[in-house]
């Protein structure tokens, strides 16, 4: 059976080479020189490729070129914008730095107006300050004026009752001496004036500021000037006498003074009727002076009655 399948299978291949032979045969020449062209057509595209492939690589190369040439141009236009870029920048610096300096001197102007404001309002002020301390130096002026028109009116014054109360001292001394003065009298004076002398008035006699400073009644300067210092004197005999207890009081210029010290041993017995006394105020206190004896101070404190 594999063997008849063989030659059964022979023959179908004979017979197939059989039929196509003569159809070979047959075909007309054109189409043998279509087929034999058909080669050279297929040779052709691969050459128009090479051919087409060409101005491909032709276009590239020139366009890299041309991008070569611009390349410069871009890099300078790329400078050139940097550069205003630049230029701009430093124009809105500028124009900044304008403006901040613009700023600053309108606030240095603000800031000098309000100075020369300030300036002249201080001036004011003091101006005004100087004519008020003026107006004040004027009104203390004319103030001290008048003061002083009434401290000389007031010591007219003073001196000349001072003046009548001396002279009233003088007639009442004469009149003493002429009518009072006996005796008597003199011997009564002796003795009330002996129990006043100093054994030793050196030992006992103490200033104000040994004592402790002055205590009593001070007499206004104005009063003192006026009855009391060297240039008014009185003796003794002429001033009026007062006891408080066993102390003496004698009333002159307005005041009741006494003794307060013993006066000195060494003075003439009848001092108070001969010798020119005077009370002034030395240092811490006041005190009576004998001007026959300068340089011996009496202690004495003064009284309104």
């Amino acid at each position: 059976m594999f063997k008849s399948v063989r030659i059964i299978a022979s023959a179908s291949l004979l017979l197939l080479l059989a039929w196509s032979a003569p159809a070979f045969s047959r075909q007309d020449p054109h189409e043998k020189n279509k087929e034999q062209e058909k080669p050279q057509k297929q040779d052709r595209p691969a050459e128009q490729h090479k051919q087409d492939a060409k101005p491909v690589r032709q276009d590239h190369q020139q366009a890299k070129r041309q991008q070569d040439r611009e390349r410069p141009n871009q890099q300078s236009n790329g400078r050139q914008d940097a550069r205003r870029q630049q230029q701009q920048d430093n124009s809105k610096k500028q124009e900044q730095q304008l403006a901040r300096r613009e700023q600053d001197h309108q606030r240095q102007a603000q800031q000098n107006r309000q100075d020369n404001s300030a300036r002249q309002q201080r001036q004011e002020d003091s101006s005004n300050q100087r004519q008020q301390q003026q107006a004040r130096i004027q009104q203390d002026q004319q103030q001290q004026r008048r003061q002083r028109q009434e401290n000389t009116s007031n010591q007219r014054a003073e001196r000349g009752r001072a003046q009548d109360q001396q002279q009233g001292n003088r007639r009442q001394q004469e009149n003493r001496s002429t009518e009072q003065r006996s005796p008597a009298h003199a011997r009564q004076q002796q003795a009330a004036w002996r129990g006043d002398r100093a054994n030793s008035w050196q030992r006992e006699h103490r200033s104000w500021q040994q004592r402790g400073g002055y205590r009593g009644y001070r007499i206004p300067d104005d009063r003192f000037r006026s009855y009391y210092g060297q240039d008014h004197g009185f003796r003794f005999d002429t001033l009026q006498v007062r006891y408080v207890g066993s102390h003496r009081r004698f009333q002159y210029g307005g005041y009741w003074f006494g003794l307060i010290d013993p006066w000195p041993e060494y003075w003439a017995a009848d001092w108070y009727d001969n010798d020119d006394m005077y009370l002034d105020y030395y240092g811490d206190g006041y005190y009576l002076y004998n001007r026959r004896y300068p340089g011996d101070r009496i202690a004495i404190s003064f009284y309104l009655r």
